[in-house]
């Protein structure tokens, strides 16, 4: 099990990315998170690459510089992907999630993932888990986005089709009531 984390940084899953892409706000996210190290695996970034078939803003993505690509590369990194998509119960489906625990696993950083299912498994064993509402409640916490512009980002969000579990006018309440606005260990840098 994993115990607090080194240096913030962040793994993302293609959920996060795909709908700040497609809501034409990933230099919005690329703001949020500038100076924090953040990658994704090369499994995240091939279902974004086959995702431009659908949605061209999603090249965006694939260009950003501030993305670190993470290869599957070496056996031990195979290995601990295979074991990652095994719990998840990955067929075709949630090897992103796999690829973006794993990832979190070894480098013992917080994995961005917004799928409830995924995010109870990479929680069950040990890894900081959080989804893209932590993520804009921090950034309030820390002074980089207003509560309203918050809000405003989560209705473009969900406006391009993503699921999340608040809407812009509930944000304020819901994160209250969840204790995002609270600093947590894996928030310190």
């Amino acid at each position: 099990m994993t115990s607090g984390i080194g240096e913030f940084q962040l793994v993302l899953d293609a959920t996060c990315l795909s709908h700040f892409a497609r809501s034409d706000r990933l230099d919005v996210l690329a703001d949020l998170l500038a100076g924090i190290p953040t990658s994704i695996p090369h499994v995240v970034r091939e279902e974004i690459r086959h995702g431009t078939a659908l949605h061209q803003e999603l090249q965006a993505v694939l260009d950003a510089q501030w993305l670190q690509v993470m290869p599957l590369d070496t056996l031990e990194r195979l290995q601990r992907f295979t074991v990652w998509a095994r719990r998840l119960g990955s067929g075709e489906r949630d090897l992103g999630e796999a690829s973006v625990l794993a990832t979190a696993e070894e480098l013992n950083v917080v994995a961005l993932i917004d799928e409830r299912g995924a995010t109870a498994v990479g929680r069950a064993h040990g890894i900081h888990v959080h989804g893209t509402i932590w993520l804009l409640a921090k950034a309030c916490r820390e002074g980089k986005l207003t509560e309203v512009a918050a809000s405003n980002l989560i209705d473009s969000l969900v406006a391009s089709g993503m699921r999340l579990p608040c809407t812009g006018a509930t944000f304020s309440g819901f994160a209250t009531s969840n204790n995002l606005f609270t600093v947590l260990d894996c928030d310190r840098s």
